[in-house]
Formats: C-alpha cells, sequence, structure tokens
C-alpha cells in the first residue's frame, strides 16, 4: 500500500511583478506557476486547491470567520528501513515470586576461604569464578543478601 505525506501551503493573495509580465491576471499565475513549479522541485506532486473557513480573534473576545485559499501537495513517503527484529531470549523465562517463595528468603553468610580448592578447579575447567562479595566495613557480613527460591517444578 502506498503511503503518502501531504503539504498545504497558502495560495498568493496577489501577484508578483516579472518582467514581460503585465496584467494583473497574469502576475497571478505567474505567482501560482512559481509555487506549483517550487514544489515540484522538491518532489511534491500538485492536488488542488481549496477554499476553507478559518475562524480568528476579532476584539477582544469576538471571531470572525475568514475564507483561505490553500494548495494542497502530496509526495509519497519513503518506505521505513526494514530494522533487524529484536533479540528474543528463547531460554524459559523465570516463574514469578509467590508468597510461598518470598517465606522461604534466607540470608548468607560468606563461605570458609577455600582459595586453593578453587584454584585447582579454575585450572582444571580452565574458567574463573566470580569474585568474593564486597563485604561491610567492618567485614563481619556481606553487603548482599542472597534469596534462595524454590521451584516446586525443580522437585519433581
Amino acid at each position: 500500500m502506498q503511503e503518502f505525506e501531504y503539504k498545504v501551503v497558502p495560495a498568493p493573495h496577489k501577484g508578483t511583478k516579472a518582467k514581460g509580465v503585465k496584467t494583473p491576471e497574469d502576475r497571478f499565475a505567474y505567482s501560482i506557476e512559481n509555487i506549483l513549479n517550487q514544489m515540484a522541485a522538491e518532489g511534491w506532486e500538485y492536488q488542488r486547491a481549496e477554499l476553507l473557513p478559518s475562524e480568528e480573534r476579532s476584539g477582544l473576545t469576538g471571531s470572525t470567520t475568514n475564507w483561505r485559499n490553500v494548495l494542497i501537495f502530496r509526495r509519497q513517503m519513503s518506505p521505513a528501513p526494514v530494522q533487524a527484529a529484536p533479540f528474543q531470549d528463547t531460554a524459559p523465562a523465570e516463574p514469578p515470586l509467590t508468597a510461598q517463595a518470598l517465606s522461604d528468603v534466607e540470608t548468607h553468610s560468606p563461605a570458609p576461604d577455600m582459595t586453593a580448592e578453587v584454584q585447582a578447579q579454575e585450572e582444571a575447567t580452565g574458567t574463573q569464578q566470580p569474585p568474593e562479595e564486597p563485604m561491610a566495613d567492618d567485614n563481619s557480613r556481606p553487603l548482599h543478601r542472597h534469596i534462595r527460591v524454590s521451584d516446586s517444578r525443580d522437585e519433581q
């Protein structure tokens, strides 16, 4: 389906003086011709001229209706660039937290130091473990709390 954008410009009220254009009718036609050629150079196609009402203020509280002549143009809209579809994760969604899951919340204290075992495991698998949890200033407790949520699907 073709899509168009439209542009409405006011029609000239009086003619434009030019060399070789003598009569008022010729000057008026010359003004319209200039507008049509200018819009065509920008890719706009002339559609029609319309006489439309325009309500305007008159004094402090009054209003009057003035009739305005406008020229209507259109051009075909350029097709929108094709965008890649957003990435959709195919992994199953996490189940929502329930009241039971929230009641199973536990806080953890830091694990004992097992650096030798962790280093041996890292060398064997070629991976590194995430850094230790940041501790509070007094090093007595971790700054983060872990939440353990049991999923009824895992227990089956």
